[in-house]
């Protein structure tokens, strides 16, 4: 069983104490036990990677590339695929868009978190699909029209209403029109196994801090031809295989032609101990409590659920909502300050999506009412109770 590490009691106003209710955990996933004793173990042999002799650098270049042996067999890579490690799933988007060849067009939807949003140059976007079925015909439909290298990308679960993305309809459209697909799994990660020959994938993009992995470090996975052939993403040490006198450079191919410089080796070790951890990990629990969250949410007059698709299609542990006549800053601070319940208020880095949906849900309660700036996030997982959801709906029934 895995556990996450928490603070022991939080302090109240009024004196009192009581454990934390974390419901942030879509922006920064708590760290699992298993991954902080992982990093305390390799910290007296932290040294350098690829670089020296010593037992120090042996030791770090070895846990190194296990941890990308670990992505590598964990993502379900195949033969052609090479595992990069990033920053996060923005940084290894950004990679992604910068080894695109020439001419290539990226279609995506409008409804993208901003690290799936913005890094591609003029691209496709294919306007608000309401349910999956739609996704699936309009990316069909958009796909008819475009010749060329194309590269489909979209994310798997949704960050504004968790709502899952019909990945695998979605990957043998893009293929049957000849086109790659590469998948924002930041959210989907941390809930379900992300195989990418099982969903048909090229690329896989996510974060070790959305995967109870918090050190910073994420991943690209996917085919390296398009990898080997563009210029390196960082240029510097690591990356060359040799410098002439002359300056002459001539680079690795595989990963380390986009791993400049000196790597985040506890970053690495951390992430693939985490999805180790959840690979063997029993997460139905959270299907329990996230339909508790909701119907509690779908009983109150003043709070409406935000969501894109039908309110029976398949989702994550995230549940975002508006709070009619309530400011959200206000009461999101209330919740941590006077109750130990941690939410996430905002725009979710999907500013344009979440808009929409805040108008749609403040218009079902109210169509006269003005919707409010902000939306509020509670999102679900390892280490959050019943007691949890409960003490939210509390709070918002009053």
């Amino acid at each position: 069983m895995v556990s996450v590490l928490s603070p022991a009691e939080v302090k109240l106003p009024d004196g009192s104490s009581t454990d934390f209710a974390n419901l942030d955990i879509a922006a920064t996933a708590p760290c699992l036990d298993v991954v902080a004793a992982a990093v305390a173990d390799l910290l007296p042999w932290y040294g350098s990677v690829h670089r020296g002799a010593g037992a120090l650098a042996q030791r770090s270049t070895r846990e190194y590339e296990q941890a990308r042996e670990t992505l590598y067999e964990h993502l379900g890579c195949g033969p052609r695929d090479t595992v990069v490690f990033t920053r996060n799933t923005t940084d290894a988007l950004n990679l992604l868009a910068h080894v695109l060849p020439p001419g290539t067009t990226v279609v995506t939807f409008d409804v993208e978190h901003h690290a799936n949003l913005l890094p591609w140059r003029s691209p496709v976007r294919i306007g608000t699909p309401r349910s999956p079925d739609e996704a699936v015909a309009r990316l069909d439909e958009a796909l008819r029209r475009l010749s060329g290298p194309v590269l489909v990308a979209v994310t798997a679960a949704s960050n504004v209403t968790g709502e899952l993305w019909p990945i695998r309809r979605l990957a043998e459209v893009a293929h049957r029109h000849g086109a790659r697909i590469a998948i924002d799994a930041a959210q989907l990660a941390p809930h379900a196994p992300v195989d990418m020959t099982a969903l048909g994938a090229d690329y896989v993009a996510l974060s070790g801090h959305k995967v109870y992995a918090p050190f910073g470090a994420g991943v690209l996975a996917g085919r390296a031809d398009w990898l080997d052939a563009a210029p390196p993403y960082l240029a510097g040490g690591g990356a060359t295989a040799a410098v002439s006198g002359d300056f002459a450079v001539r680079w690795h191919d595989g990963p380390a032609r986009h791993e400049a410089g000196t790597p985040n080796l506890v970053g690495a070790v951390a992430l693939a101990t985490a999805c180790r951890a959840l690979a063997g990990a029993d997460l139905s629990t959270e299907d329990h409590l996230v339909a508790r969250l909701r119907a509690g949410i779908a009983a109150l007059p003043h709070v409406e659920e935000l969501r894109l698709f039908d309110a029976s299609a398949p989702r994550v542990g995230i549940v975002s909502f508006a709070v009619l006549g309530r400011d959200p800053e206000e009461l999101s601070t209330r919740l941590g300050r006077d109750h130990a319940i941690g939410v996430r208020t905002g725009l979710f880095c999907a500013h344009p999506l979440t808009r929409r949906l805040l108008q749609e849900a403040t218009h079902r309660l109210d169509p006269a009412a003005e919707a409010p700036g902000a939306a509020i996030r509670a999102s679900l997982g390892i280490g959050t109770r019943e007691e949890h959801v409960d003490r939210l709906l509390g709070v918002l029934s009053e």
